[in-house]
């Protein structure tokens, strides 16, 4: 499969239409049906689910979707690092939640200074909503997407959740064979009257109880759990810096969330601009990488 290929499953993947991946690819859609049959063909598997709300990614899609993020990504570092010296000068501004600035950010800075050294990078992290408008920040990235304000959005990737407790933890209060265990458990959480976005109420989608140690930051929350407090639901992209900490009931509990890339509409010009394109590049790859590293 080449990169050509990848393009196509990518542009449907992250608009979920032919009409709004036609745009995107600049093809019409009838040609972009045309060659994801094409390229579901040569994968030998389904990669979207067709049905007139649009195109959903199966599960063959899903394993498909980082790696062809990471091969993006890689391709547009190539570009960046022949131009290095493009004029990126100034200061910009980057508003996230704690885990994504504590686990992902600082590799994805480090290696964008050391491209634009011309170019100062500021991560506000606070578990909350950053107002734009304001100018709290020039970027921001959330979980869901904003919905008020004159805002530029755009779906950076997936990424997954477990749960997942201490090897210590477990083996003095026992395992946990199925949901209905993790009644027996101590459990790790969000303060639930702190709980900013909807997408974060990640125990009431597993069915626990509510949090006996509880913080309104993720980086804390892993600590909690890395020092044996209890079971908790963790990024993906976390637990290869955890050690000791193993998946509980990795079969039947995987969450699936998305990043967003946001910036107001008439704010920053190029600078703003061409910082998003290399953010965003960047956030793919990272997470792709540290979530391999999770599951190797």
């Amino acid at each position: 499969m080449d990169w050509d290929d990848l393009r196509i499953f990518l542009g449907v993947a992250r608009t979920g239409s032919l009409a709004e991946g036609g745009r995107a690819l600049r093809l019409d859609p009838a040609t972009l049906s045309r060659r994801v049959t094409r390229l579901e063909a040569a994968a030998g598997a389904a990669l979207f689910l067709k049905s007139p709300r649009g195109y959903a990614l199966t599960e063959a899609g899903q394993r498909l979707l980082p790696h062809a993020e990471a091969m993006e990504a890689r391709a547009r570092a190539g570009v960046a690092a022949l131009s290095a010296d493009d004029g990126l000068r100034g200061r910009v501004r980057i508003g996230a939640p704690d885990g994504v600035a504590n686990h992902v950010l600082p590799a994805v800075l480090a290696r964008l200074r050391a491209l634009h050294p011309a170019l100062g990078l500021d991560v506000v992290a606070l578990p909350r909503v950053f107002d734009l408008g304001r100018r709290e920040a020039d970027l921001a990235i959330t979980v869901s997407p904003p919905k008020a304000g004159r805002l530029r959005v755009r779906r950076l990737c997936d990424y997954h959740l477990s749960l997942a407790a201490h090897r210590d933890y477990l083996a003095v209060r026992g395992p946990v064979a199925t949901r209905d265990d993790l009644r027996g458990h101590e459990i790790v959480g969000y303060i639930p009257d702190m709980i900013f976005d909807a997408d974060l109420d990640y125990l009431g989608e597993v069915g626990a109880n509510a949090p006996g140690l509880a913080s309104n930051s993720a980086s804390v929350q892993l600590g909690l759990i890395r020092a044996g407090g209890g079971i908790g639901v963790v990024h993906d992209f976390m637990l290869a810096a955890a050690p000791g900490l193993v998946r509980v009931l990795p079969g039947e509990v995987r969450l699936t969330r998305a990043y967003h890339l946001s910036r107001h509409g008439d704010a920053g010009g190029p600078l703003i601009s061409r910082t998003a394109d290399l953010l965003a590049d960047g956030v793919r790859e990272e997470v792709a990488r540290l979530e391999a590293l999770s599951v190797g």
